[in-house]
């Protein structure tokens, strides 16, 4: 392990395998390197992306240089890779090979260069056969090695983003973030429409052509369905999205009322609802009927949100004269608050191991984002404007931070971390304000 990750966190290294290892014993890849991403304190780790190398007697290929583009976006877009530029490296590229004994170590780490990536192209019948490594300066061995056949341009993007998934998996043990999907609602026209994309703005699509206001889109922890709110011409509607078959069913209720639908983890939805007066935060049984309320109460309950073992719901109320959020324990049905300070604190949602809130809070100038500490009662401000900063919500690891900004004028989705990084926007397709993001996981996680 080198010696500036070893300063960065101070940490003991767990085991982490990494399988599809060229070259490296399974032995050596469990003593790999790791970092804390959800510690205090948070360090960045120096990776340099060396040119790719020919794996035959053939030149490498343009589009190797296009890959190495690809992965070097990706991980500029993470807080805790600091990606080196090979400029820097003295004397130049370093490297005769792609494998650990055809580096040249010595300038790297004058460089301080922590991690550092090398790939491997060789034609294969109009295609091209891809070797990645990342390799350890310190102990000058492969942490991760992956091999990939038959690539053409038209997948340098999805092998780019598996790499990165693969990297960040075995240096923080977590990869919810490469393959995850936010989900947010955008102005068409008159109306708005759901649609959804990737963290890094790529693949959108559009989920509803319903006209109207499509709004509050909530995922299934599993990632198959997305719930939203549907403000028709004549009736509020609940509307589902079924991600394998691409098809939506619409129900309504009696009161004419639905706001912010959530997922259970066992499926099932929370909803508000006006069905005997005050709006009230139901479950829905599995025929969509509304059970008995979740936190009854004589004022407006709304904005639920479950925690992964289905045993806390954050949720909004006015019960102590102004929105609040509290929590609500739904085994003993104890309800405890969790803000005190500002009169405006709405858009809670619960971290899936339950630990955590963020939420938004009205301030001088506008909203801004805020995350508490259900242990300690602390609360950390992540959000800073300028504009409003709404709606947050966390990725399915629970690191990133996705919420809708003002910023720079119309709202536009945005992504920092629970440490209150450099927010970073993401593309939504153009032109139209993009609001209410909501982040789930892929459909093969």
């Amino acid at each position: 392990m080198s010696t500036s990750i070893r300063r960065l966190l101070g940490l003991a290294i767990p085991a982490i395998l990494v399988a599809a290892l060229l070259g490296v014993s399974q032995a050596r890849a469990a003593d790999t390197l790791s970092i804390d991403i959800f510690g205090p304190g948070q360090g960045k780790v120096n990776i340099l992306i060396l040119p790719p190398k020919p794996l035959g007697a053939d030149p490498v290929d343009p589009m190797a240089e296009e890959f190495q583009k690809l992965v070097e976006a990706n991980l500029q877009f993470l807080p805790f890779f600091n990606v080196i530029p090979a400029s820097t490296i003295l004397g130049g590229d370093p490297s005769k090979g792609v494998k650990p004994e055809s580096i040249d170590f010595a300038p790297l780490t004058l460089a301080r260069v922590d991690l550092v990536v090398t790939t491997g192209w060789q034609p294969n019948g109009g295609v091209q056969d891809l070797e990645a490594r990342a390799i350890e300066t310190f102990d000058q061995r492969a942490i991760l090695g992956k091999a990939w056949g038959q690539i053409d341009r038209s997948r340098l993007q999805e092998v780019a983003d598996r790499f990165c998934k693969l990297l960040m998996e075995a240096i923080t043990g977590k990869s919810g973030f490469f393959g995850s999907q936010i989900a947010f609602s955008k102005k068409t026209g008159d109306g708005k429409e759901i649609f959804v994309t990737s963290p890094l703005g790529r693949d959108i699509q559009q989920v509803t052509k319903l006209g109207g206001i499509n709004m509050s889109p909530a995922w299934s922890f599993d990632g198959r369905f997305l719930a939203f709110s549907r403000v028709g011409d004549s009736a509020h509607m609940l509307g589902i999205w079924d991600r394998s078959s691409n098809k939506i069913t619409q129900t309504k209720f009696s009161g004419n009322t639905v706001i912010a639908p959530t997922f259970t983890p066992d499926g099932t939805i929370a909803v508000t609802l006006a069905l005997k007066g005050s709006p009230q935060l139901y479950l829905l049984d599995k025929s969509l009927r509304p059970e008995s309320p979740l936190a009854p109460s004589g004022t407006i309950d709304v904005s639920a949100s479950f925690s992964g073992d289905g045993k806390r719901m954050a949720f909004v109320s006015a019960r102590a004269g102004n929105p609040h959020i509290f929590i609500l324990d739904r085994d003993s049905g104890q309800v405890v608050r969790v803000t005190y300070e500002g009169k405006y604190n709405t858009n809670p949602q619960i971290s899936r191991d339950g630990k955590l809130v963020v939420f938004s809070r009205e301030m001088p100038g506008g909203h801004r984002i805020f995350l508490s500490d259900l242990t300690t009662g602390q609360e950390k401000q992540l959000s800073f404007g300028p504009g409003s900063d709404e709606q947050p919500c966390f990725d399915p690891d629970g690191y990133f931070v996705a919420f809708s900004s003002s910023r720079n004028g119309a709202n536009q989705i945005y992504v920092t971390t629970r440490h209150g990084e450099e927010a970073k926007p993401v593309f939504t397709g153009g032109p139209g304000a993009a609001t209410s993001p909501a982040w789930g996981p892929g459909l093969s996680e």
